[in-house]
This record gives structure tokens, sequence and C-alpha cells, in this order.
């Protein structure tokens, strides 16, 4: 694949929508391209993750442990970004993941991506802000869970209060 194809890939990736085309060449020029066959492992469960995984062509087979075999929970597409978190900090890696047919993967280490940070601020700052609205939108979402949460709790506080004592 070509480096117009590599930009191309990164441009769809919701979270370098902030990258201007001559920041997303820097990016796709110092980053690596993996290639992965069939049933190869991408990365286990538990593997300290440096930073995110770009799949560019194929599909990859998303498992979590359970019990003493894996199950697949989800299928990555092409276009997707496997370790959004570990770009931005030290995190490990919560499934594993295994190739699904051949696999190119464009993989943008933490160290590469902060110093993109650095270069370019305005990016930082996008980045900041697109998070804070994401997280927002989070906290919006699962506040009405926590009021109803409460609700029951005070519930069964009532009731454990009207409730005959032993004696």
């Amino acid at each position: 694949m070509s480096l117009v194809d590599d930009i191309s890939t990164l441009q769809k990736i919701p979270m370098l929508s902030n990258f201007g085309d001559d920041q997303l060449r820097l990016l796709a020029f110092s980053a690596e391209t993996l290639e992965f066959r069939d049933g190869m492992r991408l990365f286990d469960e538990g593997d300290r993750a440096d930073g995110g995984l770009v799949i560019a062509n194929g599909r990859v087979s998303m498992q979590q442990r359970v019990n003493d075999d894996y199950t697949e929970v989800d299928v990555a597409e092409e276009g997707t970004l496997l370790g959004e978190t570990a770009m931005l900090v030290d995190t490990k890696r919560p499934c594993r993941a295994i190739a699904i047919d051949h696999v190119r993967v464009i993989r943008i280490r933490r160290a590469l991506f902060k110093r993109m940070m650095q270069e370019y601020p305005e990016l930082a700052r996008g980045l900041f802000e697109q998070h804070a609205a994401r997280y927002q939108r989070t906290a919006n979402a699962i506040g009405p869970i926590g009021q109803r949460l409460q609700r029951m709790e005070n519930e069964l506080e009532n009731q454990r209060s009207r409730a005959p004592k032993d004696a």
C-alpha cells in the first residue's frame, strides 16, 4: 500500500479528524505498517499497550478470556482504531486480537503521537475538546441511571426502616 492510501485511511479515524493533510502525511510516514496472516495474534489480553493500531485492510476478531477459553466479543473492521486510549496513556490491552484472513495495520506508537501533540498544540487542543465533549455526553447519558439507582436505594432504606425489628 502507498503513503497516499495510508493517509486516506487515517483521515477516516475520528480521533484524527482535526489533523490537516501535512500532519496526516507526517503521521503516516512516521508510523509502522505491520501485516498479519489469518489466525495470527496482533496482541493478547493484558499486554502492555504502547500505542494504537489502525486497521488498514482486513478484519480482526476481538476476544476476551472466559474461564480457560476465549470468546469473540466483536469484529473490528477496516478503518477501526484499536487502542485509542493507549495513544495517550500507558495502559493494558483489554482483550486479545486475532487476524481474520490477511490484515494490514498502521501502528502509531504513543511516543510518536505525543510528539505530534507537542509540535502541533492546536491538535492537542482539538483532541482535548473532542474527549471533553465525549465525556460530557457519557456523563449526561449515565446521569439518569444514577438518579434511578439513588431512588431504588432510598426505597430499600425506607422498606428496611418500616420492617418489624426482631426481638
